[in-house]
């Protein structure tokens, strides 16, 4: 569940797209458009030229939330496939158990 909200939240902050729903750079009051892969954090523009992350991987914050996105929905997939197992499993040792 919690890996869903969070797939849920990515989402809608990659939808949102606009100045309004842009969350801003701590340090540099800038909108957080970019994604640091080394340090897996949203950065701003001014950010990305700073020592901290001037030699990291850097993508932008919505490629970054499509790619986490089909990360989380492909774990939630195995943890579904385990849950239906586990519930035949569940059935068969009740129907062993009568």
């Amino acid at each position: 569940a919690k890996i869903i909200e969070i797939a849920k939240r990515l989402s809608l902050q990659a939808a949102k797209g606009g100045t309004a729903g842009e969350k801003l750079c701590q340090k540099h009051q800038e909108a957080l458009k970019l994604f640091c892969e080394e340090d897996q954090t949203p950065i701003c523009l001014v950010c990305r030229e700073s020592q901290a992350h001037r030699v990291h991987a850097v993508v932008p914050i919505e490629e970054a939330a499509e790619e986490h996105k089909e990360k989380f929905q492909a774990h939630v997939q195995i943890l579904k496939d385990r849950r239906e197992k586990l519930l035949g499993l569940k059935t068969a040792e009740e129907g062993k158990s009568l």
